[in-house]
């Protein structure tokens, strides 16, 4: 059975563009709305949205940075503000890294003043199944496909034709590989690749407690040698938590449980950390293998079809910004495939063009998730050798001059570390998110 995908009457000569995307996470979601948006005719195939927002749920809220809401804002104003309403906001009190069994602070970030200073909205964390449900509100039910796994395409001159698990086509002029990391649309692309393994496992936690911090901290990083311990505020009264550990994968909890075993992993680190295992359920707690793959340097055959987010570039969560570059993706791509003119050319005029929008997609994004990627990955190597007191051999020395040369040291290490997360988190909010605030929104009509 093959279907057309036609969602509005065509006049000749004015045909809409016709856009197929694998996947309905976010990056599926955001692009479809965009795409909608812009007048064009889209079609999401997802293979159980109750999955997705089962994810959601075990995966916990996602941070959404002022670039991503920038995005969102100029995508669907109406959209954005549910979104902004619905989240809770951490941009504005202190974020940053912590010594995990001391708990003082190691490094801290504005998230507020960059945003501020540029007009745009401050960073968020949002449960993702809320963030789901009023994307898939703002796209339309008869767009979105449930129970449809794509699992081959087949292209030509004239179209791209996606093969459901169920025997299902649909034709269209371009297809988006958005799902996810075991992308079935980048394996056909670039044939079936193993997935990276992070050597770390990570633990999550949502728990109805208010810290005593909770007006002054909304989010930290709590550092330690082969582990990491990551808390944030996420509204109602809620809690979210996130706990790595480094060791092989596919381990297996023991008997008495994974609260248990936490709470033996982090035993001597500092009470905010202990608290929060503490006030957690043991069956609000889940586990799962932290897994990404090396950036490649085309998202797809230069035809008609590319990949977005996870299925393009899947990161570790270490900076909490693979959902946000998956929105960037999406505006992005909408932004280019917005200068295809279908309007009265012919087919070989029209495949060009698409052509040219994919390669300029790819390459304006390329630089920008490849810092994020590597960063990610740096990331998990520096916490891999990270000790709560740095030595630098130097207590030798200390004792022949009678200075703190060690403590120093340190001390110059956090302000270089200090340095440094602020110089890139105002890269990561305004790097994009400033021009695409001024430039004109897309609902613009094709």
């Amino acid at each position: 059975m093959v279907c057309k995908v036609n969602l509005c009457s065509e006049k000749v000569g004015s045909r809409k563009l016709r856009i197929l995307i694998a996947g309905g996470g976010i990056g599926g979601l955001v692009l479809a709305l965009g795409a909608k948006k812009r007048g064009f005719d889209v079609k999401v195939f997802e293979k159980d949205l109750s999955a997705v927002r089962g994810e959601g749920l075990h995966r916990g809220p996602i941070q959404l940075l002022s670039s991503a809401l920038a995005v969102l804002e100029a995508i669907d104003q109406d959209v954005a503000r549910r979104i902004l309403e619905e989240g809770c906001i951490t941009g504005n009190r202190t974020n940053g890294l912590a010594d995990g069994l001391s708990g003082k602070w190691f490094a801290k970030y504005d998230l507020e003043r960059p945003a501020v200073e540029r007009g745009l909205p401050v960073t968020r964390v949002i449960c993702r199944m809320a963030l789901q449900q009023i994307l898939l509100n703002g796209i339309g039910k008869d767009i979105v496909c449930n129970n449809s796994k794509v699992v081959n395409f087949i292209e030509d001159s004239s179209r791209v034709t996606v093969i459901l698990d169920d025997g299902r086509t649909f034709e269209g002029d371009v297809l988006v590989g958005a799902d996810g990391i075991w992308s079935k649309v980048r394996s056909k692309l670039f044939g079936a690749q193993e997935a990276v393994y992070s050597n770390y496992t990570c633990y999550s936690g949502l728990t109805d407690f208010v810290p005593p911090y909770i007006d002054s901290i909304g989010y930290r990083v709590f550092l330690g040698l082969n582990k990491y311990f990551v808390a944030s505020d996420v509204g109602n009264g809620k809690m979210q938590w996130y706990a790595f550990h480094k060791e092989p994968p596919k381990s297996s909890d023991p008997p008495s449980g994974k609260k248990k075993r936490l709470l033996e992993l982090f035993r001597s680190w500092c009470s905010d950390v202990s608290t929060l295992i503490l006030e957690t359920p043991e069956d609000m707690i889940l586990r799962r293998d932290i897994y990404d793959r090396d950036m490649i340097n085309s998202w797809g055959n230069g035809r008609r079809v590319t990949l977005l987010g996870d299925a393009a570039h899947p990161m570790q969560p270490n900076l909490g910004q693979g959902g946000c570059m998956a929105i960037e993706d999406s505006y992005q791509l909408i932004l280019e495939l917005g200068k295809v003119n279908m309007r009265n050319s012919d087919e070989d005029n029209q495949l060009n063009q698409i052509s040219e929008s994919l390669n300029r997609y790819q390459r304006k994004r390329m630089f920008r998730v490849k810092t994020v990627h590597k960063v990610s990955r740096l990331a998990s190597e520096m916490l891999s050798t990270y000790k709560p007191s740095l030595d630098f051999g130097l207590s030798k020395l200390s004792s022949v001059f009678g200075v703190q040369i060690t403590n120093y040291a340190i001390d110059m290490a956090r302000k270089f570390m200090q340095w440094c997360c602020q110089l890139f988190m105002v890269w990561m909010i305004a790097g994009h998110g400033l021009w695409w605030k001024r430039k004109n929104t897309l609902v613009a009509a094709a």
